[in-house]
C-alpha cells in the first residue's frame, strides 16, 4: 500500500482526487501498488464532501508521518508550497505537481534534493495541463538534439484571440466572456500578459539544455495591446495571429521569448484554436514533432499529476534521474535576433507616409482598406534592435502620426 497526501483541495487536487477514486484498478495495476490518499490537506472546510474523513488543516500531520510515501503539491504559489515541498523531499517523500511558477524558479535545487535523498520530484503537468511534455524531453527525445521549442502554452489567451478573430469582438469583451466561463481568472495578468507562458517555456528550454534558464530574463509580451483592427489586418493578409512560446537554442547560443506572433495558415500552430494546447519541438535527427491537446482544466491537468504519483510509486527509492542543474544558462539578447514586423501607421497625408515608408524599409507592400487614416506593412528581416530602429525613425518622419502598433511576424 503507497499513501499518498495531497496539499491543496482547489480545482486541481479535487481533480487529483477524483481521478484516482474513478480509475483506482487500472492506476493500481500500473503503479504495482495499491495508492491509498491518507490526507488532504487545505486550510478550509468541506463540509459533506467525501474528503472530510482525510482532511487535515496542518502540515505536520502529512511530514511526521512515515507512511506517506508521496506528497502532492497542487497548492499554487511559491509560498508555502516550496517550504512544504522542500521539507517533504528531505523528509524521504517525493513529490508531484502542477506548480509551474514553483517548479520554474526552484526546479533544479528541488531535483538535486531529490536526487540526494534517493526520491523523485515530477512535474509534468506544470507545462500544458494533460498533454504529456516533460517525460518527453526528459526520457524519450533523448538520442536528439532539441534545437527550438516553440507553442501555444495558455489557453486562456488561445481562446481569447481564437475568439476576438472569430467573431470580430474587441479585447475588453472577450476578457469578459474568458471570465465568466472560468477561463480567466478575475485578475488575468498572469496570463493575459504572457507570465503564464513564460514561466512554462523557461521550464522546457531548462531542461533541454540541462541548465537553469531565468524566467525573469525571457522577453515577454503578451495579449493586452492586441485589437480587432490589428487582427482585422491580419485577416487581410490571410494568416492568423497566437501568443507563441519559442526558445531556440542553436550551438550554444539560446534564446527564448514570449509574444504575440502572426503565423502562416500552413503553420500547424495555426490552427490550435479555444483553449487547447500545442508545442512543437524540432530536433537535429527527429526533426519536427507536435503535441497537442487541453492544456488545461481539473481533469486533464489532474491526470497528468495522477501519471507522476504512479511513477513515483514504482520507484520508490529510485531517482528516475532529470538532467537540470543549478547552473545558469545564459539567454542571447532578443535585439539580436532576426525579425520581420507588421506595422501599423497613420498618416495625414498618405502619399507622403508611404513615401516614408518605403525610403526607410524598401519596396515594402502597404496593407490598406481595413481603417481610416491608416496602413499597415511587413518589414524585411532584420534583427530585432535594426527593425526597432528603423521603426523609431520612421516615428520621426513628418509624413507619419504616429506608430499604432508592432506584431512579430514568424520567418519561413
Amino acid at each position: 500500500m503507497a499513501a499518498i497526501a495531497i496539499l491543496g483541495y482547489g480545482t486541481v487536487g479535487s481533480g487529483v482526487y477524483e481521478v484516482l477514486n474513478t480509475n483506482t484498478d487500472s492506476i493500481n495495476k500500473k503503479a504495482l501498488n495499491p495508492i491509498t490518499i491518507k490526507y488532504v490537506l487545505d486550510l478550509r472546510d468541506f463540509p459533506g464532501d467525501p474528503v472530510e474523513s482525510i482532511l487535515t488543516h496542518d502540515f505536520e500531520d502529512i511530514i511526521s508521518d512515515d507512511e506517506v510515501e508521496v506528497v502532492v503539491e497542487v497548492m499554487g504559489g511559491i509560498e508555502p508550497a516550496y517550504t512544504f515541498v522542500k521539507r517533504s523531499i528531505l523528509k524521504g517523500k517525493s513529490v508531484c505537481t502542477s506548480n509551474k511558477a514553483l517548479v520554474a524558479k526552484h526546479g533544479a535545487e528541488l531535483l538535486r534534493l531529490a536526487k540526494e535523498n534517493n526520491v523523485n520530484f515530477l512535474f509534468e503537468a506544470s507545462v500544458g495541463g494533460g498533454i504529456p511534455i516533460i517525460r518527453p524531453i526528459v526520457r524519450s527525445i533523448t538520442s536528439d538534439k532539441i534545437e527550438e521549442i516553440t507553442g501555444i502554452l495558455n489557453g486562456t489567451t488561445n481562446y481569447m484571440l481564437t475568439k476576438m478573430s472569430e467573431e470580430n469582438l474587441e479585447y475588453d469583451d472577450v476578457l469578459k466572456d474568458a471570465q465568466a466561463k472560468g477561463y480567466a481568472e478575475r485578475n488575468p495578468a498572469a496570463d493575459v500578459e504572457g507570465h503564464d507562458t513564460c514561466r512554462k517555456i523557461a521550464i522546457l528550454a531548462s531542461l533541454a539544455t540541462e541548465k537553469q534558464v531565468n524566467f525573469e530574463e525571457i522577453y515577454t509580451e503578451g495579449i493586452t495591446n492586441i485589437t480587432k483592427t490589428d487582427i482585422d489586418y491580419v485577416k487581410k493578409i490571410d494568416k492568423v495571429i497566437k501568443l507563441v512560446a519559442t526558445a531556440s537554442f542553436d550551438n550554444g547560443n539560446v534564446w527564448a521569448r514570449v509574444c504575440p506572433l502572426i503565423l502562416e495558415k500552413d503553420n500547424p500552430l495555426s490552427g490550435v484554436n479555444g483553449v487547447f494546447n500545442a508545442i512543437k519541438l524540432t530536433g537535429n535527427m527527429l526533426g519536427e514533432v507536435m503535441f497537442y491537446g487541453q492544456g488545461a482544466g481539473k481533469l486533464p491537468t489532474a491526470a497528468a499529476v495522477v501519471s507522476d504519483i504512479v511513477e513515483a510509486v514504482r520507484h520508490k527509492n529510485i531517482n528516475i534521474g532529470v538532467h537540470w542543474s543549478e547552473e545558469v544558462q545564459p539567454l542571447t539578447n532578443i535585439d539580436s535576433v532576426d525579425v520581420k514586423k507588421l506595422v501599423r501607421v497613420s498618416y495625414d497625408d498618405k502619399a507622403a507616409a508611404v513615401s516614408a515608408v518605403k525610403h526607410t524599409f524598401g519596396d515594402v507592400e502597404i496593407i490598406d482598406g481595413v481603417a481610416d487614416g491608416e496602413f499597415a506593412f511587413i518589414t524585411g528581416v532584420n534583427t530585432e534592435a535594426n527593425v526597432n530602429e528603423k521603426i523609431n525613425n520612421l516615428l520621426n518622419s513628418d509624413s507619419i502620426e504616429d506608430i499604432l502598433s508592432t506584431i512579430r511576424v514568424e520567418l519561413r
